[in-house]
């Protein structure tokens, strides 16, 4: 538009100064053809108003979510046409089954009276778990003949949550082997003392605190407690998430298998009403967008698609955490967390554990996934075992979510690998002595370690 009047003001001085009477004339029509264009594209634009609405801002894999952006001409002036775009992330669209399907069109050309309202329905099928930006709304409107046109952003975006798929783990070992809990085991280890099972005769060997009082003095014989073996099964799930733990030519599929192993994990400790916790290195979405925010003023269609895109570097070193607790809060708060993970150039998995070592509890298993192990983060491992932390390693494997435990009958572990401690036992163990372990070692071995394999 500038340049439009910069050449009718350089043809108009000319056609006065060389005395052109047909040549001003015609470049006096001219200006006002561009401020009666101008004065016509900013009506139309400051009269259209828009607002969109969401079915559901938070879904599942799989499911279908509707919206609908509502468009009304609250000026006097007919607009003969408006292009409405609703932009969504160019991330969310590529690859063969993209994370946002589209059906309807979000795109479209469309001719509003006075006071007309119209309407764009679009359905998104969520493919893939995420955070996603839905919009801003871009509207774009000129005179007829071209001479100026004027973009708009009408509303604000909003934001779909699409939680990660669960799948079921009946069948597979994820205690933490300890030998006192809260859940029923069906192999005999180590007997809780606080579960009490029934009562037997007195045997040789027992211990005072065994002798069941009340049913010795109700029969007049010696009677013994019987206790339940249990086990701990709570667990924080260590997630690595940094973006060289993951190839490029596997992605986005290797991530997405190691939200899902973790999400399943929760799942499965959630509906054995045990705690659960999150720690990561990745970055969160919604951090992203509250730090670096979007602009609503931008002046061209490409600078507003490009403000809804994600940057795909991020170097922030705050953990991510979710502490371990039961309840349904907890096990929501994990779904909401994952769902929003996206890879970070920040901390790598050494010093994400070096970071959140203090912040672990102790009492529950530490079940790290990763796609693949080094040097360091074996030595960052090590560093929570030397704390007294029970950990397993879920590494990624080629067809299989989580491996099942092999397990081997108690009256069989002797001489060959003790399932509690993990020490593989080569000749009968000797008796604890103080300040030893019941492998013969001086504080080497950790009770609860687990194991759980993963695919990603």
């Amino acid at each position: 538009m500038i340049r439009w009047v910069a050449g009718v003001l350089l043809l108009l001085m000319l056609s006065l100064v060389f005395d052109l009477g047909l040549l001003a004339y015609a470049m006096y029509v001219l200006l006002a053809a561009l401020a009666l264009s101008r004065y016509l594209t900013y009506t139309w634009a400051t009269g259209l108003k828009a607002s969109r609405k969401v079915s559901h801002g938070k879904a599942d894999v799989g499911e279908t979510v509707s919206v609908i952006v509502a468009l009304e001409n609250q000026g006097w002036l007919t607009i003969p046409w408006v292009l409405v775009e609703d932009v969504l992330p160019r991330e969310a669209l590529l690859y063969d089954v993209p994370a946002l399907r589209v059906t309807g069109s979000r795109l479209q050309l469309l001719s509003l009276r006075n006071q007309q309202k119209k309407s764009v329905l679009y359905q998104i099928r969520c493919n893939r778990r995420g955070y996603y930006q839905l919009g801003p709304l871009v509207l774009e409107t000129g005179d007829l003949f071209g001479l100026d046109r004027r973009f708009k952003v009408a509303t604000d975006p909003s934001f779909l949550l699409v939680l990660p798929k669960v799948l079921p783990l009946a069948g597979y070992d994820i205690a933490s082997r300890k030998p006192i809990g809260e859940v029923k085991m069906t192999y005999r280890l180590f007997e809780d003392p606080t579960r009490i099972a029934g009562i037997r005769a007195y045997e040789q060997g027992d211990s005072l605190r065994r002798v069941h009082w009340a049913a010795t003095a109700r029969t007049g014989m010696l009677h013994s407690k019987v206790y339940e073996p249990s086990t701990v099964v709570g667990a924080t799930l260590l997630l690595d998430f940094h973006q060289e733990s993951f190839e490029k030519r596997h992605e986005p599929h290797r991530s997405e298998l190691a939200i899902t192993a973790a999400a399943s994990i929760a799942n499965a400790l959630y509906q054995m009403g045990q705690p659960v916790g999150l720690v990561s290195n990745g970055r969160d979405a919604a951090d992203r967008i509250r730090t670096e925010g979007w602009r609503g003023d931008s002046r061209t269609r490409a600078a507003a698609m490009k403000k809804a895109s994600v940057e795909s570097t991020n170097d922030r070193l705050q953990p991510k955490q979710v502490p371990t607790d039961r309840g349904p809060e907890t096990y929501r708060d994990i779904l909401e967390q994952l769902a929003r993970l996206e890879l970070t150039d920040g901390l790598d998995l050494a010093a994400l554990i070096i970071e959140t070592a203090g912040r672990v509890p102790r009492d529950a298993t530490l079940i790290a996934l990763l796609t693949k192990g080094t040097v360091e983060q074996a030595l960052a491992l090590g560093i929570l075992r030397r704390r007294g932390l029970g950990r397993g390693v879920g590494q990624g494997r080629r067809r299989q979510i989580l491996r099942p435990r092999r397990r081997r009958p108690a009256h069989r572990a002797a001489g060959r690998r003790d399932p509690l401690l993990h020490c593989p036992r080569r000749r009968p163990p000797r008796p604890a002595a103080a300040g030893r372990s019941k492998c013969g070692g001086r504080g080497r071995c950790v009770a609860g370690i687990g194991l759980v394999g993963g695919a990603f």
